[in-house]
């Protein structure tokens, strides 16, 4: 529906019932948006970010979980209950302390606190954790040992590629909450060439408001920002379903 609607003016789109076929507003709604908020640069300042984000979680949470499951160390499972439990904290309890670090290390206004931050974040780390538990033999790492690998070669040849199922999941959810964040991205990005694509459009809505003359350019940008979540979805959609199907069967 916001495909359709992106294509007509403010006139087509509250009649009713609602218009099912695209307009000859396109073009239109498409300068319109473009000459009122530089969306081209916020959507690759979305993208940046969010690339940043999944690609350092993948790597810094896979590797935790690489260790609690297939290590046994002092304080192992100490740790590993720390880490859930800071999984029941509220992560709004966070932002004004976080928002006080930020200020202190001068990352505002800068892409550092988009993605450091997060990239050994505890639901991560569960998640690769119970896969790698799972996914991984301690006695293809034994063997690998005997054949003069260190440890971080075996994460990085045997670790990473049997964790795909846990990495797709993960990316998929990483990549997609990245995309969204709205809060966060509103406080650390002020100048208006830093926003991301929910910021941008935000700021755009309240351009507007009360006229909605630009409605039509609004439901474009939000069909717009859609579409990578689209792509995303289906590079990792067959294995996400494998995934699903695999839990379904050994329940």
């Amino acid at each position: 529906t916001v495909f359709v609607l992106g294509t007509h003016s403010i006139g087509t789109i509250y009649t009713t019932p609602p218009p099912m076929f695209p307009g000859d507003k396109l073009t239109e709604n498409w300068i319109n948006l473009f000459a009122t908020i530089p969306f081209h640069i916020n959507a690759m300042n979305s993208i940046l970010i969010a690339v940043l984000q999944t690609g350092t979680v993948i790597f810094f949470c896979t590797m935790a979980g690489f260790a609690l499951a297939k290590y046994n160390f002092k304080g192992k499972s100490i740790i590993y209950t720390f880490i859930l439990l800071t999984l029941m904290l509220p992560p709004f309890l966070s932002i004004i302390p976080a928002f006080q670090m930020m200020v202190w290390l001068k990352w505002i206004n800068t892409y550092f606190p988009m993605f450091i931050p997060g990239m050994a974040n505890a639901f991560g780390i569960f998640i690769m954790t119970q896969f790698i538990t799972t996914s991984v033999p301690s006695e293809l790492m034994d063997a690998a040992r005997i054949d003069g690998l260190n440890e971080f070669s075996i994460l990085l040849n045997i670790g990473f590629p049997l964790s795909m199922s846990g990495i797709s999941v993960l990316a998929t959810v990483t990549f997609i909450g990245s995309w969204n964040n709205f809060l966060w991205a509103m406080i650390m990005l002020q100048e208006k060439t830093m926003h991301t694509i929910p910021v941008a459009l935000s700021a755009f809505q309240m351009l507007q408001e009360g006229t909605g003359a630009l409605m039509g350019s609004k439901f474009l940008g939000n069909a717009l920002a859609i579409i990578p979540l689209l792509a995303v979805f289906v590079v990792f959609s067959k294995r996400l379903i494998s995934n699903f199907l695999a839990g379904s069967i050994k329940g």
